[in-house]
């Protein structure tokens, strides 16, 4: 049973969300030769079954393996290898399906959904300029949405505030940073995460991006466990789940069935 849910005046929003990591791609500085393309789509097919068993609402596709990553418009070898990845786990799950195509090339990531179906976009860095291991990446909502217009597809930008490995290029408050993500930048959603993968949004921080946007749907996007979702989803509307899901609780690890159904339960207070 699906458990996308209005949210009073704050719209449709999918409750728990799983990752899909991809291994390095191929032509990545870590990744094989485009002949192993087969075997890298059977892992992603598996991950995606794992996460539409255990009862996730959605699941978003990120090119994770491909660090270190470029800070802008990534070469034409990662959108094709994403454009098949993403079709794989849309027909394996069955489910809405988000793009993030990393570190921030968003335009290719909308794309991408485009073309496939897609039906959300992760923008790492969308307004403003953060600091990052990429150097000084630059938010360009105006081609994403002039983009997103353009193909004339549904796809929404689910925009982080302050985003994980990153910091502001000028310390602005996170109210500051959600407003103009969503008045001016036109987000459709706000994300708000730790400070890096696997650590968890502070409540402060949430209730801060709540108060300045409270009719835009909240994620918290990284740290969350079966132990904390319960608890973390009093203060969003929905969840992330990647590192948490992983065996072993290693992000470059497959799915675990069992630790994602876990989460799945204990969101569900069962």
């Amino acid at each position: 049973m699906s458990n996308e849910r209005d949210t009073g005046g704050r719209g449709t929003v999918y409750r728990l969300v799983g990752v899909v990591h991809l291994p390095p791609l191929p032509g990545s500085a870590r990744g094989g030769s485009a002949t192993e393309l087969p075997a890298l789509l059977d892992r992603v097919r598996r991950d995606a079954a794992a996460y539409a068993t255990a009862g996730v609402d959605a699941v978003i596709v990120e090119n994770f393996g491909d660090a270190p990553f470029a800070p802008g418009a990534v070469e034409p070898h990662v959108v094709a290898a994403m454009t098949l990845a993403v079709a794989t786990v849309r027909a394996e799950s069955g489910l809405p399906v988000g793009v993030n195509v990393l570190r921030n090339d968003v335009e290719s990531a909308v794309a991408i959904a485009a073309m496939t179906g897609g039906a959300f976009v992760r923008a790492n860095v969308y307004v403003g300029a953060a600091v990052t291991d990429q150097g000084l990446i630059e938010g360009r909502a105006d081609r994403v949405q002039t983009l997103v217009r353009r193909l004339g597809a549904p796809v929404a930008v689910w925009a982080d505030i302050d985003v994980k490995h990153a910091a502001p290029l000028a310390q602005r408050p996170l109210a500051e940073l959600a407003e103009d993500a969503v008045e001016r930048g036109l987000a459709a959603a706000v994300i708000v995460t730790g400070r890096a993968t696997g650590q968890p949004a502070t409540v402060a921080d949430l209730a801060a991006v709540r108060a300045a946007v409270p009719t835009t749907p909240l994620y918290i996007g990284s740290g969350v466990t079966a132990a904390t979702v319960g608890g973390l989803l009093n203060h969003a509307d929905g969840v992330i789940v990647g590192t948490a899901a992983k065996a072993e609780g290693l992000v470059t690890n497959p799915v675990d069935p069992e630790r994602i159904r876990a989460i799945v339960e204990a969101a569900h207070g069962r």
